[in-house]
């Protein structure tokens, strides 16, 4: 399965935080996808774009919190995360980059 450019539409970045890293010890990559985006399209994207196998999708959508911006109050806006369980032997190196 080759990657179209709608598989780079799916999946926006990789997620690096604390609790990425933690997962990623357990065979999860969390990454940051479009809102409409659903599983299976997910599962098709990171099999396409990395070349692996998929074992489950888990998804969460964070809602975004009121910051100040220069003092005015702004939104930030809401984001779909992708947490992706890899089957056994199969990873992805995401501080690599794409």
């Amino acid at each position: 399965m080759s990657a179209k450019p709608e598989h780079y539409d799916v999946i926006r970045k990789p997620v690096i935080t604390e609790k990425a890293t933690m997962a990623s010890e357990a065979g999860a990559v969390v990454f940051e996808v479009a809102m409409d985006a659903n599983k299976p399209q997910i599962k098709e994207a990171v099999e396409a774009l990395f070349g692996v196998k998929v074992k489950a999708v888990n998804t969460t959508i964070t809602k975004g919190k009121t910051k100040r911006f220069r003092g005015r109050p702004g939104v930030r806006s809401d984001v779909k995360k992708a947490y992706v369980t890899l089957e056994e032997g199969n990873t992805i190196d995401v501080s690599t980059g794409l």
